[in-house]
């Protein structure tokens, strides 16, 4: 567990780390080999019973081995909870556990972070505090309490000996990169975005980083029509403890339960457009959409929680960027990607790719954005993902050349997490439209972007005459 390595020796930690995650590769490579063996002269319909069967009791495994690991490797296995569409129910449940239900450390364990970050017991500090948390996440869990002066707030803990653990993944995920360009993405740069990773985990480490962040994005969007975004409790935050305002709100199991598709519309496209405003308008976004961010009104208003992981991109790399968002969606030029694609580092010149290939396959995430209606589902995310990561496939010459630019790595996870909620959702809306709402402030093209444009229309008036 993550409270007893503060003590270990980095290097010996980052060799048990890796090797507990050997022993999980080798325990399921172990597994599939004898399912293969079990399938071998079995019927369809038993044939699709054992595929489900050893998906099940894989997801099982990996879930059980990341929660206890907390990290990186917890934080990988939460991403992949909610959008690998291909696995089957029950399999996605067992990693679905990663969002919000990891073990947590024990209530003494807690009590002494607080102590020492904030300079007394929690039952001092405050004036009720639950000493079991509500949720157990990647790098803290989530305590109820209520202040002295009576507001009710959340409190994340941080688990002693995280930064350690953290510290000891990032190192052996360079060396994940380094295998991952020597036999699939040739021109990958495993060292530039290893120091990426390692630049936004880093930040999440220090409750300061994530308490700025969470105010920046408040102030942000303060008086918004359709997002919610907690205060922070400046006073009871530290290193390793952040206190902010008390969110209520359904969980997202919760949520998909009882939604009615209305509320689930609302929702949904509230977390596109607060994807699409933070990325076109703040150059800065939340690196980390999954479903434990998040809390819903019956209604589908939503409540955005957790900054810890948050990319804020430079002039010159957004100017990087955005010609090839432009060419694939605005355009739909596949020259002008190619040549985008080349100038920003996805492609090395004289590649001598087909510009049509690559438009195909580049483009395969942004399907929503190319029609002028769209609904998204949960097979089109499975479908996409198979596509784009099938290194065997017609595309394999394609796959081979590409590259990863380091200030891509957190966008590229923002699109494929929100399509993977929105996929959930089953969100409807003409979303080129509402891209083009973004991207070249055309006319609104739902309530919601009305609804956004006044609620601008208002700032910029309150900003002109200088009230708050």
């Amino acid at each position: 567990m993550i409270r007893r390595t503060i003590q270990r020796h980095p290097g010996l930690l980052r060799i048990e780390r890796a090797a507990r995650m050997w022993r999980l590769a080798a325990r399921n490579g172990v597994r599939y080999v004898i399912h293969r063996i079990r399938k071998v002269g079995a019927n369809d319909d038993r044939a699709r019973t054992a595929d489900e069967q050893f998906a099940i009791r894989s997801a099982a495994d990996v879930a059980r081995e990341l929660g206890n690991m907390k990290g990186v490797m917890m934080k990988v296995g939460q991403m992949l909870s909610f959008i690998m569409e291909a696995l089957p129910e029950p399999a996605q449940q067992a990693l679905a556990s990663l969002q919000a239900d990891a073990p947590p450390m024990s209530p003494a364990a807690a009590a002494g972070v607080v102590m020492a970050e904030l300079g007394a017991p929690p039952d001092r500090v405050f004036l009720d505090w639950s000493p079991d948390p509500l949720a157990a996440a990647s790098v803290g869990q989530v305590h109820r309490a209520v202040t002295r002066d009576g507001r009710r707030v959340a409190v994340k803990v941080q688990y002693p000996g995280v930064d350690t653990a953290i510290r000891s993944d990032l190192a052996n995920a360079e060396m994940l990169y380094r295998m991952v360009s020597a036999t699939v993405l040739k021109g990958l740069d495993p060292k530039a975005l290893a120091d990426e990773l390692r630049s936004r985990m880093g930040d999440e480490l220090d409750y300061r980083i994530e308490a700025a962040n969470q105010r920046f994005f408040a102030e942000a969007f303060a008086g918004h029509p359709f997002v919610t975004i907690p205060e922070v409790d400046v006073a009871h935050s530290s290193r390793r403890v952040l206190t902010t305002e008390w969110a209520p709100g359904l969980g997202w199991s919760d949520f998909l339960a009882q939604a009615t598709p209305a509320a689930r519309q609302r929702a949904g496209e509230s977390i596109w457009r607060f994807a699409q405003y933070a990325v076109q308008h703040l150059r800065a976004f939340n690196g980390d959409p999954h479903p434990g961010n998040y809390r819903f009104d019956p209604d589908g208003t939503v409540t955005f929680l957790d900054f810890g992981l948050v990319k804020r991109w430079s002039e010159a790399e957004w100017s990087a960027l955005a010609p090839t968002m432009d060419a694939i969606v605005v355009h739909r030029d596949p020259d002008a990607l190619v040549a985008a694609m080349e100038a920003s580092g996805f492609l090395a010149a004289g590649h001598g790719l087909d510009p049509q290939r690559v438009y195909k396959y580049v483009s395969s995430p942004y399907r929503p954005y190319l029609a002028d209606e769209f609904t998204f589902t949960r097979d089109f995310v499975k479908n996409t993902m198979s596509k784009v990561l099938d290194v065997t496939g017609p595309f394999s010459d394609v796959i081979a050349k590409l590259n990863m630019p380091p200030s891509f790595v957190i966008l590229d996870r923002v699109v494929w997490g929100v399509s993977a909620i929105l996929g959930k959702l089953e969100v409807h809306g003409p979303f080129r439209a509402m891209f083009m709402e973004y991207r070249h402030d055309d006319a609104p093209a739902t309530v919601l972007g009305r609804d956004e444009r006044d609620w601008r229309r208002r700032r910029g008036e309150a900003e002109r005459v200088g009230t708050p």
